[in-house]
């Protein structure tokens, strides 16, 4: 019997309205709406790199064009309404899927200590019981604060003196909690005097099979769709087998089913979802341009997106400068459905300019001079986000598809 099939362009708009990019970019951007927007997605990544704005703020500003940086900033740090840990990277994560952080501590503490004795500077392990001392005797630090005596080198992230390993490790695996940042240095605090006891082990009945349940369910409630690699790669804390396991005995109990969508290639994937997940319809997405962070949570899995979409996009950040397709850090643009280019541009904020170096459009896409206006308007918007006063193109800006 054939499974139920999903077309290219249905697929694109269930994925989309998952990612809250399949209605208009409108609605509070604070408090609980912000938190009810980040609850949807799951979690945001958190990124240094400020060429425009950084990913998180990108990312939420993108859905929500009221949305300010102080408010996650106030939601984080004052509400105590997220924690920070990692997914596939760092990220905040809603504070009420904290005890399903306990499985990662978990894992994190026993492969951190084989991996780290490998690539980070022996003794850490000695430091745990002296860095847990001083925060509790002098309250939060940040890692330029501890083993002072012990920095060496350049001090960069690839020569960690063990103090500071110490204090990645320990939040790693849950003893500390990162209560926010100065700048983009982390500060770190005892786990017990910030995390609400009813949330800590020892208080909960979360098992090893009750999160990777609830993982695998809360994945593909975000995903809408998804392979057993895609459910485990979205939190990155179950592993393939046990995602395939969990899908597996799902449809055993007729908890999901299988479907096959048609990839922007034409071919069929195969995949599972909820039942009557095919006859769901969405609204179109509204037809604005939009730029969206390299670290969007829609892009994140880039072989999906290209799967999707037909949009290859790699970040060049790690690339060295002649060896770049596109850019240090090349923006990703949407319209509609579609991924129609990317834009390379940067904040001159001593300058007050949001200045355009390049475009190219995707190699399907006829660049109108509709299309200018409408990037025009979404980079004003832009603009006025990153503070700045105007927008800057460069001569010949707009370059051949490659």
């Amino acid at each position: 019997m054939a499974l139920p099939r999903l077309d290219n362009k249905a697929a694109r708009a269930l994925f989309m309205d998952r990612h809250a990019l399949a209605e208009q970019p409108s609605g509070g951007a604070k408090g609980a709406d912000l938190l009810q927007l980040i609850h949807r997605l799951g979690f945001v990544q958190l990124d240094s790199i400020n060429t425009v704005a950084r990913a998180h703020d990108m990312i939420l500003y993108s859905r929500r064009p009221s949305y300010r940086t102080n408010n996650l900033k106030r939601l984080y740090e004052r509400d105590k309404a997220l924690f920070e840990h990692w997914t596939h990277d760092a990220a905040v994560i809603p504070m009420e899927f904290y005890p399903h952080w306990h499985l990662r501590f978990q894992r994190d503490e026993a492969l951190l200590k084989s991996r780290w004795k490998n690539w980070r500077r022996d003794g850490f392990e000695q430091q745990f019981a002296t860095v847990l001392q001083h925060i509790r005797d002098h309250g939060p630090v940040s890692s330029s604060e501890v083993g002072r005596d012990e920095k060496k080198g350049s001090g960069g992230w690839w020569d960690w003196h063990p103090s500071k390993t110490a204090l990645e490790f320990l939040w790693r695996s849950g003893a500390l909690t990162v209560i926010g940042r100065n700048g983009f240095q982390k500060r770190y605090d005892l786990t017990e005097r910030v995390i609400d006891a009813h949330l800590c082990p020892g208080n909960l009945a979360c098992d090893a099979e009750t999160t990777v349940d609830w993982l695998c369910n809360a994945a593909l409630d975000r995903l809408g769709f998804a392979t057993p690699g895609e459910l485990a790669a979205f939190w990155d804390t179950v592993s393939v087998t046990e995602a395939k396991q969990w899908s597996e005995q799902a449809l055993i109990r007729g908890l999901l089913q299988e479907i096959e969508i048609t990839c922007a290639d034409g071919r069929l994937r195969k995949l599972v979802a909820r039942p009557g997940f095919t006859e769901v319809e969405t609204p179109p997405p509204p037809g604005r341009i939009r730029v969206l962070s390299p670290f969007d949570p829609m892009l994140r899995d880039r072989n999906r997106a290209e799967r999707l979409f037909g949009f290859h996009y790699r970040i060049e950040v790690f690339v060295p400068a002649a060896k770049r397709t596109y850019g240090y850090y090349v923006f990703p643009l949407l319209e509609g459905d579609r991924m129609i280019g990317r834009i390379d541009m940067k904040a001159h904020r001593y300058r007050g300019i949001l200045q355009v170096s390049a475009l190219w459009p995707e190699r399907s896409v006829r660049w109108s001079d509709a299309r200018t206006r409408r990037l025009q308007s979404e980079l004003d918007r832009v603009r006025r986000f990153a503070g700045l006063e105007d927008v800057e193109f460069a001569k010949d800006w707009l370059k051949d598809p490659k």
